[in-house]
């Protein structure tokens, strides 16, 4: 195994239920679900769902090239990643 290969850093999207908001696992909503009750929603079992999510988290600043892993609070970034994944008809970026 030749060169030196640089690893980026993990990055952990955290979504902490709230009053009016629902993440993964809670109840009437399926494991992958996570939203504002009247807002904006992904399915993170969804084809691009989470692309988004990493987009968002780029175009606030987090780089995917840093070597230590980065928590990112998903509430600020969902809505953003709801919109570009009405934009892209719900398909994944490149």
């Amino acid at each position: 195994m030749g060169g030196s290969r640089h690893r980026a850093g993990p990055l952990r999207i955290v979504f902490v239920e709230a009053p009016g908001r629902h993440a993964p696992g809670g109840f009437p909503m399926g494991s992958g679900d996570v939203g504002y009750v009247r807002g904006a929603s992904l399915n993170l079992h969804e084809p691009g769902a989470v692309r988004a999510l990493l987009d968002a988290a780029s175009a606030r600043g987090w780089q995917p090239g840093e070597r230590q892993a980065a928590e990112a609070d998903g509430w600020p970034l969902i809505e953003e990643a709801a919109a570009a994944r009405a934009r892209n008809g719900g398909l994944a970026g490149p």
